[in-house]
C-alpha cells in the first residue's frame, strides 16, 4: 500500500468518522423525538449500526479496496471525536430545527384540509339537508292545502256515486280495509 493510498484512506476514515457522529446525533435526535415503544429502539439501534457499517466499508473499499489496518480505526475515532467536538451542537440544532418544520408543516397541511375540504363539505352536507328540509315541508304543505281544495269535489262525487255504489255488491272486507286506509289518512292528515 502506497504513501498516497495511506493518505487517501485515512481522510477518508475522518470523513466516515464525521459522518457516523453525525448519523449518531440524527439517531439520538429522532430516538428523543419518536414516541415508540421499547422494541422500536432496538430496531432503530440495529439500522443505525447497518447504515454505519455499511458506510465505513463503502469507504474503506472506495479507498483503498478493503484492507483493514491499525490507522483506520484511528482515523473514525479522530473523525469521531472531531466531529464531537465541533459539529454535534449545530447539528442538533439543524435536526431540530428541521423537526419543527416538518412538524409545523403538517400542521398547516392538516388544517388546510380541514379549512379547504371537510368544513366545505360540512356546510354543502348541511345547506343540502336544510335545503331538503324546506323542500318537504313546501310539499306537505301544498299536499294538505290540495286535500282541502279537493275535499268538497270528493264529497260531491261521493254522492253522486252513491246511487251506483249502492247496486253494486262491495265485500266486506274491501269495505273495512278501506275505511281502515281512510281512518289513516285522516289521523295523518
Amino acid at each position: 500500500m502506497t504513501l498516497q493510498v495511506q493518505f487517501v484512506t485515512m481522510g477518508m476514515m475522518l470523513m466516515g468518522g464525521l459522518s457516523l457522529g453525525g448519523l449518531f446525533d440524527l439517531y439520538r435526535v429522532l430516538a428523543g423525538q419518536l414516541r415508540a415503544p421499547r422494541y422500536a429502539y432496538y430496531l432503530l439501534d440495529i439500522v443505525f449500526w447497518l447504515l454505519g457499517t455499511v458506510l465505513v466499508f463503502k469507504l474503506l473499499y472506495m479507498s483503498n479496496l478493503g484492507q483493514v489496518r491499525m490507522f483506520i480505526f484511528i482515523g473514525l475515532l479522530i473523525g469521531v471525536g472531531v466531529y464531537f467536538l465541533l459539529f454535534s451542537k449545530t447539528v442538533i440544532k439543524i435536526i431540530l430545527w428541521m423537526i419543527r418544520v416538518v412538524q409545523t408543516t403538517i400542521r398547516i397541511g392538516k388544517r388546510m384540509i380541514e379549512l379547504f375540504i371537510v368544513t366545505p363539505v360540512v356546510w354543502l352536507y348541511r345547506a343540502t339537508v336544510i335545503f331538503l328540509g324546506f323542500l318537504m315541508a313546501i310539499a306537505i304543505f301544498l299536499y294538505k292545502v290540495m286535500l282541502q281544495l279537493l275535499y268538497p269535489l270528493w264529497r260531491l262525487l261521493v254522492w253522486l256515486t252513491k246511487p251506483l255504489v249502492k247496486r253494486i255488491r262491495i265485500p266486506a272486507w274491501v269495505n273495512k280495509t278501506g275505511q281502515s286506509i281512510a281512518a289513516l289518512f285522516r289521523r295523518f292528515f
